[in-house]
């Protein structure tokens, strides 16, 4: 990754609290609520994951950082939003946790060169080192991925209301 590549990066991962508040901006109850299918997450759900996948990658960061030989704990996503209550979270206080811990990630990812992104820890699940460029990479595409499933999902649900 190139300093331009990864400056470009970090302005995405920069914008990600603001673009995830638009998208929800306004929203009632019902709309934060609704699920296509049993199966699949709400936008309450999903902005819940993003603020707390913001505690998973500020400590897989930190571990690549600064430990050595670190090897990276998997998680499973839908255990987290069933056993952590994501349907019973309150938007802004998601909201607010989003935005701080991507604000205190981006203090440590904005003293990085390109050097340091070969930085990385084992991953279980991919069998490899998993790298920071490649985090990085992964969280500047992650919010616009679930801005995407928000703005379907409320199309779906004004869809179904018509």
């Amino acid at each position: 990754m190139t300093d331009a590549e990864l400056k470009a990066n970090l302005d995405g991962i920069s914008q990600g609290p603001a673009l995830v508040e638009a998208a929800v901006a306004g929203l009632d109850d019902a709309t934060l609520d609704y699920k296509p299918s049993p199966q699949k997450w709400s936008i309450r759900e999903i902005v819940t994951h993003l603020a707390d996948v913001e505690i998973i990658y500020g400590y897989r960061m930190r571990q690549m950082i600064a430990d050595k030989n670190p090897t990276i704990a998997p998680i499973d996503q839908d255990d987290w939003a069933s056993n952590l209550a994501y349907r019973e979270a309150q938007i802004a206080e998601m909201l607010q946790q989003f935005r701080v811990l991507r604000q205190s990630k981006l203090r440590l990812l904005q003293r990085l060169t390109p050097g340091d992104l070969s930085k990385g820890a084992f991953h279980p699940e991919r069998g490899r080192v998993f790298t920071l460029e490649e985090l990085v990479g992964f969280m500047a595409a992650h919010h616009p991925n679930h801005i995407g499933q928000i703005e379907r999902l409320k199309q779906q649900l004004k869809s179904a209301t018509l």
